[in-house]
C-alpha cells in the first residue's frame, strides 16, 4: 500500500491516551467551548501545565482555538472527535467513584446528556426509540449477520410530524449528514445523531424542555419537557428520571 495513503492513528491515540487530555476532550464532548484556565480545572493541572496538553491536542488536530480579543477559547475540532470519544467509551473500562460528587455527577450522565451538539444517554436513546415506534424515523438493515448495518430515514409522516414541531428536514444543513446515529456507551444502543440530531435538540433548549446542568455535559429535562416529549413523541421519561 502506497504510505501517502495510511493515517497516523498512533500519534491521535497518543494525544488522546493521556489522563488529562482525555479529561479535557471529555469536557469539551458537549460541544461548547472553554478557556485553558476551565480545561485545567476539569483536568486537575494547573495553568502553566494545561498549555503544553493543549499543544499536543491542537497538533493532533483534535481540538481548534478561537480567539476573542486577548482570550483563547478551544473547542473539538470536528464532530467525528465527538464519535471518537463515544466509540472509545464503548470499549473502555468505567472509572473508579472515589466521592459523593463524583457518583451523583456519574448518575446525571448516564440519564442525559450531551454527544457534542445532540441528546446522549438514557433519554437520548428513548427519544431515538419513540421516533421509531411513531413511524417518525424507520430503520433499514443491511449487510450480513455478522456485520449489520443500520441506516435510518426520515418517514413522511415523519416529515410532517417533525416539521409541525419546528425542525424541517429539508432545512437541515447539508454539510452534515442529516440522519446518523452514535452507539451509546452508556446503553450500548443508539442515540439519534447527525443533522437531525443537532437540530431537535436544540429545538428542546428552544422550547425549554431540556436545561443544562451543574455538571458539563449533563442536561435536565424540565416539567415542560415531560409533557412535550409524552405528547409529542411518546416518550415515556419515567423510567428515566
Amino acid at each position: 500500500m502506497d504510505a501517502r495513503t495510511e493515517t497516523d492513528v498512533a500519534h491521535v491515540a497518543a494525544a488522546i491516551g493521556d489522563p488529562s487530555r482525555a479529561k479535557v476532550l471529555l469536557a469539551l464532548a458537549g460541544g461548547g467551548a472553554l478557556p485553558a484556565s476551565a480545561l485545567a480545572a476539569e483536568a486537575g493541572v494547573s495553568n502553566s501545565t494545561i498549555s503544553g496538553h493543549l499543544a499536543k491536542l491542537l497538533d493532533a488536530r483534535l481540538l481548534t482555538v478561537e480567539h476573542d480579543g486577548r482570550h483563547r477559547y478551544y473547542r473539538l475540532a470536528t464532530t467525528d472527535v465527538a464519535r471518537a470519544l463515544e466509540q472509545l467509551a464503548l470499549i473502555a473500562r468505567p472509572l473508579p467513584v472515589r466521592s459523593l460528587n463524583a457518583d451523583t455527577r456519574a448518575k446525571a450522565l448516564l440519564r442525559a446528556r450531551l454527544c457534542y451538539d445532540h441528546l446522549a444517554g438514557r433519554l437520548g436513546v428513548a427519544v431515538m426509540d419513540a421516533l421509531q415506534e411513531n413511524d417518525i424515523l424507520t430503520a433499514e438493515h443491511t449487510g450480513t449477520a455478522g456485520a449489520t448495518a443500520v441506516a435510518y430515514a426520515v418517514t413522511p409522516h415523519g416529515h410532517q410530524e417533525l416539521s409541525a414541531f419546528g425542525v424541517d428536514p429539508d432545512r437541515l444543513p447539508r454539510r452534515r449528514t442529516g440522519v446518523r446515529y452514535c452507539v451509546d456507551w452508556a446503553e450500548q444502543r443508539h442515540h439519534l445523531a447527525g443533522a437531525l440530531g443537532a437540530a431537535l435538540t436544540a429545538r428542546m433548549f428552544a422550547l425549554e424542555w431540556l436545561r443544562h446542568g451543574r455538571y458539563r455535559r449533563v442536561v435536565h429535562l424540565t416539567d415542560g419537557g415531560r409533557e412535550g416529549l409524552a405528547t409529542t413523541f411518546g416518550v415515556d421519561v419515567g423510567q428515566i428520571f
